[in-house]
């Protein structure tokens, strides 16, 4: 792994994993980058700056690691959070809609909880925080779906992007290249 971009002043500790979850995927362990409080901190704050002029009103996040990111993030910028889950996670009345989509090593379906108080997501405004973004289907399909129910995405921003895999232009803490 090639770091090409770093806005960490705290020790960057990233783990790796060859062939997992299959052979031939290189596993990006984040683990340290949460268990160190510091590093967290730095993270998560390094985000609220990045999204507190954008009159967002929800951080929305994929399951799950995704969600460690995004709801410290939506608490310090006192907005709602929305946790995107896997298919079958939400109870039946409570999914607003869900969508199939390409990751790396297979499809997934993923699906957006109904926001409460009878809201839509008609004309609100949404963030997207996710840990590791390579291909950028996973963030790529929750736009096209909340778009679809008539939210606007303002962004999307990851701990660690891997610059070789997409052209994206998003906010990351970290850039890598795999080797």
């Amino acid at each position: 792994m090639k770091i090409l971009k770093n806005e960490l002043k705290s020790k960057l500790n990233i783990r790796t994993e060859k062939d997992f979850p299959i052979k031939g995927i290189e596993f990006i362990d984040i683990n340290p980058l949460i268990m160190d409080k510091t590093t967290f901190k730095e993270i998560t704050n390094l985000f609220a700056k990045e999204i507190k002029d954008k009159k967002v009103d929800y951080i929305i996040s994929p399951e799950a690691r995704g969600f460690l990111f995004g709801c410290p993030v939506a608490q310090q910028l006192n907005v709602g959070f929305i946790p995107v889950r896997k298919k079958g996670k939400l109870a039946p009345t409570t999914v607003e809609t869900q969508f199939e989509y390409e990751k790396e090593y297979g499809k997934d379906v993923l699906e957006l909880p109904k926001l409460i108080n009878n809201e839509s997501y008609k004309k609100k405004n949404f963030y997207i925080i996710d840990d590791i973004y390579a291909t950028g289907n996973t963030a790529r399909a929750i736009r096209e779906a909340v778009e679809t129910l008539g939210g606007n995405i303002l962004g999307t921003g990851v701990v660690i992007n891997i610059k070789e895999l997409n052209n994206d232009e998003i906010y990351s803490v970290i850039d890598i290249n795999e080797e």
